[in-house]
């Protein structure tokens, strides 16, 4: 069974791997990370290998993903998507594993298995962390970057199968008017099903490039605009 990952990575990988494909800048701190497909796939495969072989969760199980719209949360996505897990954005008790950011550690108290992730530019660790809960900084790094999956549940997000969830990107792609030619500015949030798949999937699904902007600056807008030689936008 093709994994949503698979299903969304292998055509950009097989026409350019090399050119930009996620581009993530935080305008309160000044941080700017670029990733070509390789790089977002090489990235998405150490964080399946460490889904299946360090916390054990098998195709179909269900990954709590409690993370804002940035480029490790896109890391983390399509590995889990690789994996064949179902992605749920919320606080599911019943799901196996929650990746999460330090603050929302509250809300995943009933999750089996928990792996916090600070989101620092330069892969700092997350300080201070309680006992049971694992860095991703720190442990994906010990994971290979090649990756081949062992299967897939029937759903990928929100209770939606691959195929139902690559319509729905691709749909809302054609509403945007997003092309594979595309260099797409957005400050979307990824908090919903609805929102993942306008602010992300959308982009990937045609193989357009995504800039993502943290914290945007509206002085900052017309420059980025020409610097990054946007083509289309997606305000928030």
């Amino acid at each position: 069974m093709t994994t949503l990952t698979t299903a969304l990575l292998d055509p950009i990988l097989a026409s350019d791997p090399a050119g930009p494909r996620i581009t993530w800048y935080d305008d309160a701190t000044g941080a700017r990370i670029e990733l070509s497909a390789l790089t977002l796939a090489n990235w998405a495969a150490k964080t399946a290998n460490m889904i299946r072989d360090e916390f054990g969760v098998l195709p179909g199980s269900r990954v709590a993903v409690l993370l804002p719209a940035h480029w490790q949360s896109a890391a983390v996505l399509l590995g889990a998507w690789w994996a064949g897990t179902e992605v749920v954005l919320d606080a599911d008790p019943d799901a196996d594993l929650a990746l999460v950011t330090p603050d929302r550690l509250d809300e995943v108290d009933d999750v089996a298995e928990v792996a916090a992730l600070s989101l620092d530019a330069f892969g700092r660790p997350v300080p201070d962390l309680p006992p049971g809960v694992t860095d991703y900084a720190t442990n994906v790094r010990l994971h290979g970057d090649q990756f081949r999956p062992s299967g897939a549940g029937d759903t990928a997000l929100g209770g939606r199968t691959v195929s139902d969830v690559l319509d729905a990107a691709k749909a809302s792609a054609s509403r945007s008017g997003i092309t594979g030619t595309d260099r797409v500015l957005s400050s979307r949030t990824w908090t919903t099903v609805d929102e993942l798949v306008d602010g992300l999937l959308s982009v990937l699904s045609v193989g357009a490039s995504l800039v993502q902007v943290s914290n945007p600056d509206p002085a900052a807008l017309e420059r980025r605009v020409a610097s990054e030689k946007i083509t289309t936008r997606l305000d928030a």
